[in-house]
């Protein structure tokens, strides 16, 4: 007997209580074993108009759907007794004709009517997508035939009234299809379940561990899943540094995952370096990896999953020994004690911008270097004696430092850069950077030393729209080129239609880079429908808490789980109010990973780069987002533009880690930023 399993039963599957998924996955592993066990009353669904679907009793109330062809079985998908007949009678398992693939198909004559929101319903008719659309190409897409006429009739709203009713591989194509990328057809294969298409939402089951894994890991698989139309990214030669950029939820850190484990798999004697630009997050992607590899040990061991601080340290200890790095207490207390022993008169927060952005930032060596030195992003302008007489403080400043034994950070990566020049051997093959565009300028030199150079080597993903931990420069001036090499991702898999759309109202649709590169982020959608998020402006503290109390409970009660919600944050000062509102609606709450039950508490800082069904935002005042202290910091124009923009990044960050439903409050007066997220 050879058993697949559908991704249809493990979404289905996932909706039952826990108690009901235990004895679930008990019957599915009884099938496994043995298919005529008595035990599991396997019975022929009569009104099914695809006779090969047979049920298979859980318990009283709970059926799997299963699918026979021969000695072919495929678990379909499991529910309470009415519900389980009821999706039987209205799917059947087929063979594409024009792609080939195998498909799970919704049977169009069951279906009344496409119900469309009403809020679409009401708007002045827009142009329908796909009228003039061939039909071979809509076929192309994986259409199922009597699925065409209703095709041709949505609009770009519309669109999402399909999604429930569409194969996913149909859906996403179509999605793509309306921002203009194409079909392309998959090598024909004998097998429909080998189609590309048909790997994506079928796998075969070789033994009693595989059944498990797939019963126990359908979020781990999901968040690792691969789309057919992103595969181009992954499996690409380029001939030097290359880049994938796109908007929140487009799947730019499952490119980069899928890449290193392609580079190395593909390299068998080669070193991959995974790295990002904090811990948390490559905590995240170093589980991610775990599940790509899936137990081949060697292939794991050959990519080294770390974020660059860590990565860059390692590399300075083994190529040229170890050093002791300042931490930016000790930066601050050598710059105070410089000024104070000058006579000269200065603001702080700009001693230490100068210091951080160009002194130490661009490793200038010497007085006239720093004399003559364009001041790119630094709008306030310097005379030669004022550059003169702020030398004399960073010089001092850098001399007690080293008289410390202490290295910053940047003269770390300098050092390094200057080793990999002169030839020092890099333990790395290849290198992939997750949410690059929080890379520094000397980071990236250090990687451009280490891998630029060779093909393949460097492999770049980002968002600038997520740009909210470093300032923008020059990729050009480190000497990483990627013009002719840089490529956008246009679809949104993470997150639902009515999120992106009203995230993106906080962004620009063209974003700049700091050489000129465009970012147009103009025609991206999201491939599913859902509520519209919402935004609540309160009179008190306490409203805000039973409101969001109040809509943890409704998300509970539609069957999330506490640890696929969070509450977010702008700042430490702020995180007693979401406690109090998870409090308030009786869950328990956790500030880590290590709870895996419990509703997520973070600062928005800490969520970049994490996914959650259900997130609300909580305190987005006035003072609060953008920050107040933040921009009384600011030195000048240049640096309070840099803050607002970053400020906004960071909401938006924090409103797209929302998969499905999006709740964002304040308490009068609110922040200017919520004009921006008006409910449409």
């Amino acid at each position: 007997m050879t058993l697949r399993i559908a991704n249809s039963f493990t979404s289905s599957l996932a909706k039952l209580t826990p108690q009901e998924q235990g004895v679930a996955k008990q019957t599915a592993f009884d099938l496994q074993m043995d298919l005529t066990r008595p035990g599991l009353s396997l019975h022929r669904v009569d009104r099914a108009r695809d006779k090969g679907f047979w049920t298979a009793r859980v318990n009283a109330d709970i059926r799997i759907v299963l699918h026979r062809a021969g000695e072919d079985v495929t678990l379909a998908f499991v529910a309470h007794h009415d519900a389980a007949y009821r999706w039987a009678e209205t799917h059947r398992l087929d063979t594409h004709p024009v792609t080939g693939a195998a498909q799970l198909v919704e049977i169009r004559e069951t279906i009344e009517e496409i119900v469309v929101p009403v809020y679409v319903a009401k708007e002045e008719a827009k142009p329908k997508l796909f009228a003039a659309t061939p039909e071979e190409t809509l076929l192309l897409c994986g259409v199922p035939q009597d699925w065409l006429g209703d095709v041709r009739e949505v609009d770009e709203d519309t669109i999402f009234a399909l999604a429930q009713h569409l194969p996913a591989e149909a859906m996403e194509a179509l999605m793509n299809l309306a921002v203009g990328i194409a079909p392309a057809p998959a090598a024909p294969t004998e097998d429909p379940f080998a189609h590309p298409d048909a790997q994506r939402h079928f796998r075969l089951l070789t033994d009693e561990e595989d059944l498990r894994r797939a019963l126990d890991a359908p979020w781990e698989t999901w968040a690792v899943f691969l789309h057919p139309a992103q595969r181009e990214f992954v499996d690409r030669d380029f001939a030097g540094p290359a880049r994938v950029i796109g908007s929140a939820g487009t799947g730019k850190t499952v490119v980069a995952l899928h890449r290193a484990v392609r580079l190395a798999r593909e390299n068998p004697e080669a070193k991959v370096l995974l790295t990002t630009f904090n811990a948390v997050l490559a905590v995240s992607l170093k589980q991610k990896i775990a599940t790509l590899t899936n137990g081949d040990a060697d292939l794991a061991a050959r990519i080294t999953v770390a974020d660059l601080p860590a990565a860059t340290l390692t590399l300075h200890e083994r190529l040229i020994g170890p050093v002791r790095l300042a931490t930016d207490a000790d930066v601050l207390s050598a710059l105070s004690e410089a000024k104070a022993a000058s006579d000269l008169t200065v603001d702080e927060r700009f001693l230490l911008d100068e210091w951080r952005l160009i002194v130490d930032g661009r490793q200038v060596p010497d007085r006239e270097t720093y004399r003559d030195l364009p001041r790119l992003g630094r709008k306030k302008r310097l005379t030669g004696e004022r550059r003169e007489a702020l030398w004399t403080i960073f010089e001092a400043a850098r001399q007690q430092l080293d008289d410390a034994g202490l290295t910053t950070y940047a003269t770390m990566l300098s050092r390094l850069a200057d080793a990999l020049s002169a030839g020092s051997a890099p333990p790395f093959d290849f290198v992939v950077v997750d949410e690059a565009q929080d890379i520094m300028a000397a980071e990236l030199r250090v990687l451009g030393k280490m891998a630029g150079g060779r093909p393949n080597g460097l492999f770049f993903a980002g968002d600038i729209g997520q740009r909210i931990f470093r300032p923008a420069f020059s990729w050009r001036s480190e000497g990483v080129e990627i013009q002719g090499r840089s490529r956008s991702l246009r679809v949104n898999y993470r997150t639902s239609q009515e999120i992106r759309r009203q995230a993106d109202g906080l962004l620009p649709s063209t974003l700049v880079e700091a050489d000129g590169s465009e970012d147009n982020r103009v025609g991206v959608q999201s491939l599913f429908a859902g509520p519209e998020p919402a935004v609540q402006v309160l009179g008190k503290v306490e409203e805000e808490r039973d409101a969001v109390a109040k809509w943890l409970l409704a998300r509970l009660a539609e069957g999330m789980e506490g640890r696929s919600i969070a509450l977010v944050v702008r700042s430490e000062a702020e995180i007693d109010r979401a406690a109090a509102a998870a409090r308030a609606a009786g869950l328990a709450t956790t500030l880590t990973h290590s709870d895996a039950t419990a509703v997520r508490l973070a600062v928005m800082h800490d969520v970049k780069g994490l996914e959650f069904r259900a997130v609300a935002i909580l305190a987005c005042e006035e003072g609060v987002i953008p920050s107040q202290a933040r921009m009384m910091e600011a030195a000048d124009a240049a640096a309070l533009a840099e803050v607002y923009a970053t400020e906004r990044h960071l909401l938006y960050v924090a409103c797209t880690r929302a998969r499905e439903n999006l709740l964002v409050t304040a308490v009068e007066p609110a922040s200017e930023f919520l004009d921006d997220l008006a409910v449409r």
